[in-house]
């Protein structure tokens, strides 16, 4: 859940800057321990993903998940700068200790080994966006759809879920999953008939279509993929358990004391 040049934002919780991002990332040894963030500042990683994630005109970072996360590091009394890349650069990122979190994730065994996760803070759900003409093809499944020999476009070290996943395995099948670095990408392929479908969640596959004029091309078609958690996904090189654990409490409170439906309801409506 995608190389370009990285544009660094530096916030202060809900007021950002910028500040230019380093040439060269200093991975940490394996064998020491986790940095302790002694100021409480963290680096969060920024992969343009709207409603949940993204940049205002103005250069104001906001979205469902980021609010989510300014409340949480606001009330553990920390500061917040911002990254934006693609999602395999902060995926790099990441692993070196250079960003401290990235948004919207999900668990795996893999990401396991570098990261730690937070407790899940909400769902997502997949769904196969066509070329209008293609909406009424009789598909009842994902499956069904490349095993008829259909190109799938998907974002680059994206989980679309087990489904996928076992999809992906299938030699045969492997090279009807188009890869590209951002979910725009995929649009464009998808228009000019490179591909005969795309996979998007479908709050963002919305958001991209309205903003860029597209839902009268593009649209979702009725297949569509299980739901499944979203998790906050922490580098293990530059933060430590106890942190995490002060994340889910901060989670825990904003759930408790309503304003975590508030910034649902705000994106979600």
């Amino acid at each position: 859940m995608k190389t370009y040049m990285l544009l660094v934002v530096a916030v202060f919780l809900l007021l950002p800057g910028c500040k230019p991002v380093p040439e060269q990332s200093m991975p940490v040894a394996a064998t020491e321990a986790p940095a302790q963030l002694t100021s409480c500042n963290f680096t969060m990683g920024l992969d343009a993903w709207e409603p949940y994630q993204y940049m205002t005109v103005g250069n104001t970072v906001t979205g469902l998940d980021v609010e989510l996360v300014q409340q949480v590091v606001a009330d553990m009394g920390c500061t917040l700068d911002v990254v934006q890349g693609s999602w395999l650069e902060l995926l790099t990122l990441l692993k070196n200790g250079d960003v401290d979190f990235v948004l919207g994730a999900s668990k795996t065994a893999e990401r396991e080994g570098f990261a730690f996760f937070s407790e899940p803070y909400r769902q997502e759900r997949f769904q196969l966006y066509v070329r209008k003409e293609q909406v009424g093809l009789p598909y009842s499944g994902l499956k069904e759809f490349v095993a008829a020999g259909h190109k799938v476009g998907v974002v680059n070290e994206y989980y679309y879920g087990d489904e996928v996943a076992e999809l992906y395995a299938d030699d045969k099948l492997r090279p009807l999953f188009v890869g590209a670095i951002i979910s725009e990408l995929n649009m464009a392929r998808l228009l000019d008939e490179e591909i005969d479908g795309l996979l998007e969640d479908s709050f963002v596959g919305a958001a991209i279509l309205r903003r860029k004029g597209l839902d009268k091309y593009i649209q979702p078609h009725n297949i569509s993929l299980g739901s499944s958690d979203v998790y906050v996904m922490f580098s293990q090189v530059s933060v430590s358990a106890d942190q995490v654990a002060q994340f889910n409490t901060g989670l825990a409170k904003l759930r408790e004391n309503g304003r975590y439906n508030q910034i649902v309801d705000k994106y979600r409506n």
